[in-house]
């Protein structure tokens, strides 16, 4: 048996298809996952993310500790709540895993790690600060719940109408807390909404609020599809230790530039990158899946993720393919040992309900 995150009973209960997602029981659907999918992209669900772990970084040296640790630039943040999208490296410039850093004062901000990840990630972060002066916290009191879709804050509002007041004003990655919430306007399914980080104590209540507003609980089935339509990575798929965010397609999170210097930098600047992460688009009936072969005029590569979309009703994926392919080209996909073709493009292929690549 996996471990349960507070809306375990509730998932139950609701009829959920649950199946082991990095040691933790989770729904895969409710019912009709293409349904939770465009309910998503049209109205509002909910999906527990409480799996996922915050973790708190107080003290005197969270700045210079951070700006050490990440590849993104944390002195960005400047504003209390703004958050920053960030890969955590090896020394090999490997991604350790993604994460969300959120600033509140120099003195304190919060990360949120994978579930998968979450305790390799800790033993690093606690390893890397030993020179300096912070504290560092795992958050386990917390549940998180993330509203998607272009609905999801007003049903917020409408379930919790003193939520409105600190929250109607947030701006797209910033987050502002509302007695023990934290309401982030952050979201993995090209929506908009909120993710909100409450005490476990509260989770159920919370979901039943919402689910009485009129949020449909949602799957991580339809989560990974969102995800992928967004063009965004997932961890263990799309990167991993095993390459650097530079043939990831998330060069843009790493500040190179500067003085500042950062676990994994010195490799970076070595890599002249070979490979890409790209979107595939199938031209004929099927489904791409991860790991399928994938054959250009450039030499070959490979699905990381693929499914079928639901908005373009055609099968996408993002592939890591040699760096000089480029949108517009067609290549070959292995699927069962037959060559089919697919035209390459750049991700994302829907965001905001609206479709952003030619079918």
């Amino acid at each position: 048996m996996g471990k349960h995150t507070p809306l375990y009973d509730m998932h139950r209960r609701a009829g959920a298809k649950l199946t082991d997602f990095a040691g933790w029981d989770m729904p895969i659907h409710y019912g009709s996952q293409i349904e939770e999918h465009r309910q998503v992209r049209t109205n509002a669900g909910m999906f527990d993310v409480s799996h996922m772990l915050g973790i708190e970084l107080t003290g005197p040296d969270v700045l210079p500790y951070l700006s050490h640790l990440l590849a993104n630039d944390v002195a960005r943040l400047t504003q209390a709540g703004k958050a920053l999208y960030s890969c955590l490296l090896d020394e090999d410039g490997g991604v350790i895993d993604d994460l969300i850093v959120y600033f509140f004062s120099a003195l304190h901000y919060r990360i949120v790690v994978n579930a998968g990840t979450a305790a390799k990630d800790l033993a690093w972060i606690e390893r890397q600060a030993a020179d300096f002066d912070i504290a560092i916290t795992p958050r386990h009191d917390l549940a998180m719940i993330a509203v998607q879709g272009p609905q999801a804050r007003e049903r917020v509002w409408q379930a919790y109408p003193g939520t409105r007041a600190v929250s109607e004003s947030l701006k797209p990655f910033f987050a502002a807390f509302d007695g023990d919430w934290l309401i982030a306007r952050t979201g993995y399914t090209g929506e908009d909404g909120f993710e909100l980080a409450v005490p476990a104590s509260q989770a159920a209540d919370v979901w039943a609020q919402l689910l009485a507003a009129g949020v449909a609980p949602c799957g991580l089935g339809c989560r990974d599809t969102l995800r992928l339509e967004a063009g965004m990575n997932l961890y263990g798929q799309d990167m991993d230790e095993s390459v650097t965010p530079l043939e990831s397609g998330l060069a843009w999170t790493v500040a190179l530039s500067g003085e500042r210097d950062f676990i994994g930098k010195a490799a970076l600047l070595k890599q002249a990158p070979r490979r890409q992460l790209i979107g595939l688009m199938l031209l004929e009936r099927g489904v791409l899946r991860s790991h399928q072969k994938v054959h250009t005029a450039h030499g070959d590569g490979e699905i990381t993720s693929g499914s079928f979309s639901p908005t373009l009703e055609q099968g996408i994926a993002l592939a890591r393919l040699p760096a000089a392919v480029a949108a517009g080209d067609v290549v070959e996909v292995d699927i069962r040992g037959k060559e089919h073709p697919a035209r390459v493009v750049k991700p994302p292929f829907v965001r905001n309900g609206k479709i952003l690549v030619s079918i």
